[in-house]
């Protein structure tokens, strides 16, 4: 038994999709979540300036006496997991590995298709994981800079006109392509998953990485030993970098369940 809480960070709100998800599948663990939300978003971000922060924000997690740290933002994970994770004493794991396994094991006719941030997009680490496990898989990729906003605006819902044809327009060349598998490369775009499948139709497979990670986090604590008593009630406390002013009703949003408990704002430049 461990009681150790597990920490979670990303560039804002988005990572509070994966933090739902191991809050389903891990109720006995405590968690810490950080959202940056002072200099969100990371992916328009330098892979320097987004390393720096992403340093940061593992300092900040680590005076919790955290047991493993999830990087629940693609861009984060995309281009700094490896060049940081060596550096410090406790797993990190990131999503875009897991959302990419998954994505092979569910494709039949080897045609994905990944949706991201632009800086996730040019990162190529998707196609990176899917080439080393499937060489002969195909991976078409299409950034999408006005979802995020979309999302945070609360436009999530089938039937609103305004992301239904954004959605069009950057699902359409996937569509027509014929990919059979589609990454939500973002944690944010899972609240969107009921118009991407609606546009996308039933054939097609959609990967949510913060549900994929969550399982591959489980997955290895429960390996290690190092879950909470089975009978503990997991509490799970908010970090924010900019004012906590309404945060607590998008969190709400993201988590599909009220905020319990007070968020609170730091300095993350102190760390």
């Amino acid at each position: 038994m461990d009681t150790r809480p597990i920490g979670v960070f990303d560039s804002g709100l988005g990572g509070l999709t994966a933090v739902r998800q191991l809050m389903r599948q891990l109720p006995g663990e405590d968690i810490i979540y950080f959202g940056d939300t002072g200099r969100v978003p990371y992916g328009v971000r330098s892979a320097e300036t987004i390393q720096r922060y992403v340093r940061q924000d593992i300092h900040f997690l680590l005076q919790f006496h955290i047991k493993a740290i999830m990087i629940a933002c693609n861009t984060a994970d995309a281009i700094a997991r490896e060049a940081v994770a060596g550096d410090y004493p406790v797993p990190i794991y990131g999503v875009t590995g897991a959302a990419g396994r998954a994505a092979v094991h569910a494709s039949k006719n080897g045609k994905i298709g990944l949706i991201a941030t632009p800086a996730t997009v040019d990162s190529g680490i998707f196609k990176k994981i899917i080439g080393a496990l499937q060489p002969r898989a195909q991976v078409m990729s299409v950034a999408c800079p006005l979802l995020v906003p979309l999302v945070e605006n609360g436009r999530v819902a089938r039937g609103d006109m305004v992301i239904e044809t954004v959605i069009a327009e950057y699902l359409k060349p996937l569509r027509d392509w014929g990919c059979d598998t589609l990454v939500l490369g973002c944690t944010h775009y899972p609240l969107l998953s009921a118009p991407i499948a609606a546009y996308m139709g039933t054939d097609v497979t959609l990967i949510d990485s913060g549900r994929e990670a969550a399982q591959t986090v489980a997955a290895q604590l429960a390996d290690s030993a190092l879950l909470n008593a089975p009978e503990h009630l997991g509490k799970t406390k908010f970090y924010v970098s900019d004012s906590p002013a309404g945060f607590e009703k998008l969190a709400s949003l993201f988590l599909q369940r009220p905020v319990e408990g007070a968020v609170e704002q730091i300095n993350i430049e102190a760390y």
